[in-house]
């Protein structure tokens, strides 16, 4: 069975290790601009030894970023400095990855450390959209539900931003489907209550996410990885469950995807979550069970033996890590060298290795 530290290969991208660096909102952009600080944030945790480093959650439009201070993606101008990035993290051993993502519902908030909550409009808020006017919380703004036509101009901004995160040099690509947001918030029957052809079934459900799969596909390159991040559950009676996770990886798989994030939760303000050490990785050892597609496991993964089991016992192809990158950077590093391994360090920092 493969091990924590083999190689893995998806279409033409070569993974040195099975560890990945999360997407992490760093709140830290002004007009979704990179800066000096994700250069730094993202570009240590490829020192670090990680395979794959994703960039946080990247807005398709302004009006889809989670605060003021998201990173985005919607205009040329923000290729540059994501440009500088993805060149750091790839002369460095990683592969570059970006996540990109619409708020929906959960938009047009203040950034954690500052409260997090709804922006009035003179706080610097915006009006939001969701497939339903059902508000994620009773504080949030009840949001606009998008038209028909409307869904095809958001599914557009997704193409559009893809097509600059190639143009960026990234090599995966990750559609945020996960925790809430716009294309969870149109899977999760807690937030989508249309009648539509966006709305009733889980196929009608899943319309919106299906189709904007379709179109990613068919522009981003053949020899570069397509993910797409689920909330397997939303752990909420009448929510979305595993068993319609299980439906919808084969929908995905048809549509050509190569790895499915398994991650959960995030539609429900007052959802009661079971929160272990590895908690989410028996939906990624599920969806791995029902489809091809390789999968990710994250949540509450701390330690190098912890995920060199999961490698090892065949539940996830990768593992994704996230606080404990900012804990640790240098995980990947470290974890080599507990397992066994040579870690593999820059000569910059050979000294003190």
């Amino acid at each position: 069975m493969a091990q924590l530290f083999d190689p893995l290969s998806i279409r033409g991208v070569n993974f040195k290790n099975r560890i990945a660096v999360s997407p992490m909102c760093q709140y830290s952009s002004r007009d979704g601009f990179a800066n000096d600080w994700h250069l730094v944030h993202l570009g240590s945790r490829a020192i670090g030894g990680a395979a794959l480093v994703v960039a946080e959650a990247t807005a398709v439009e302004a009006r889809g970023r989670i605060s003021p201070n998201d990173l985005g993606l919607w205009q040329d101008a923000h290729i540059e400095p994501l440009t500088r990035i993805v060149r750091f993290l790839e002369e460095h051993g990683a592969v570059a990855g970006i996540q990109i993502a619409h708020a929906g519902r959960k938009a047009a908030t203040g950034r954690p450390w500052e409260g997090g909550k709804p922006l009035t409009d003179d706080a610097g808020g915006w009006d939001i959209v969701g497939p339903s006017p059902i508000p994620f919380d009773a504080p949030y703004r009840v949001p606009h539900e998008l038209s028909v036509a409307e869904i095809a101009a958001v599914r557009a901004q997704f193409v559009a931003t893809a097509k600059r995160a190639l143009q960026a040099g990234f090599r995966y690509l990750e559609l945020h489907a996960a925790h809430g947001y716009l294309l969870h918030s149109f899977l999760s029957p807690l937030s989508n209550q249309r009648s539509d052809a966006y709305g009733g079934s889980l196929e009608n459900r899943a319309r919106f996410l299906l189709e904007t799969v379709r179109e990613l596909r068919a522009i981003w390159p053949q020899d570069r990885v397509l993910g797409v991040r689920l909330s397997c559950t939303d752990w909420v009676p009448g929510g979305w469950t595993l068993e319609d996770t299980l439906q919808l990886a084969p929908l995905l798989e048809r549509e050509d995807i190569d790895l499915i994030d398994c991650s959960a939760g995030g539609s429900a303000a007052h959802a009661i979550i079971p929160t272990a050490p590895g908690y989410q990785v028996g939906f990624a050892e599920a969806v791995k069970r029902a489809t091809k597609l390789r999968v990710a496991a994250v949540g509450l993964i701390t330690e190098a033996q912890q995920a060199n089991a999961i490698i090892a016992e065949n539940k996830a192809d990768f593992v994704f890590l996230a606080r404990q990158f900012l804990r640790d950077p240098y995980f990947a590093i470290n974890a080599a060298r507990e397992l066994g391994h040579k870690p593999v360090v820059p000569p910059q920092y050979g000294r003190a290795h």
